[in-house]
């Protein structure tokens, strides 16, 4: 016989509900702003003399990497977590997620320092592969 025991969540069940529901809800907002700017991300990181379905292919490239990214992100962050301690590899997480967003947002264009800047937003690779679902 089996006996369900059901439990109320308490105050720190409800905060961590809250904070997987932020980071679910941003996580979102991020693949959907970087979708929509598709085009002006093409445009501005990659040459002007190809064709537009060429610049629009690397561009979602670079998306479809980041987000593969997540997967070994998660397998090396959970490993980590297990012997080094979770807390410390939420810290980290967190510290490579922003890292590189700032430094995806201080980015020149392609027009200013050339091929550098393709190469550079790779950093959403990283980015993607920072992923705290692992070490939550």
């Amino acid at each position: 016989m089996q006996t369900d025991h059901a439990r109320c969540l308490n105050r720190q069940d409800h905060k961590t509900l809250a904070l997987a529901a932020l980071s679910g809800a941003l996580e979102f907002y991020d693949f959907i702003i970087f979708i929509i700017f598709a085009a002006v991300i093409g445009e501005l990181f990659f040459p002007a003399d190809i064709p537009e379905w060429l610049r629009q292919l690397q561009t979602f490239g670079i998306f479809a990497a980041s987000y593969l990214a997540r997967s070994l992100g998660d397998l090396v962050m959970a490993h980590l977590g297990d012997s080094k301690g979770r807390k410390k590899m939420f810290s980290l997480s967190v510290l490579l997620m922003a890292l590189p967003t700032l430094a995806m947002g201080l980015l020149p264009t392609y027009a200013t320092i050339g091929i550098a800047a393709s190469l550079l937003l790779l950093m959403r690779v990283l980015q993607g592969g920072s992923d705290r679902r692992g070490s939550a």
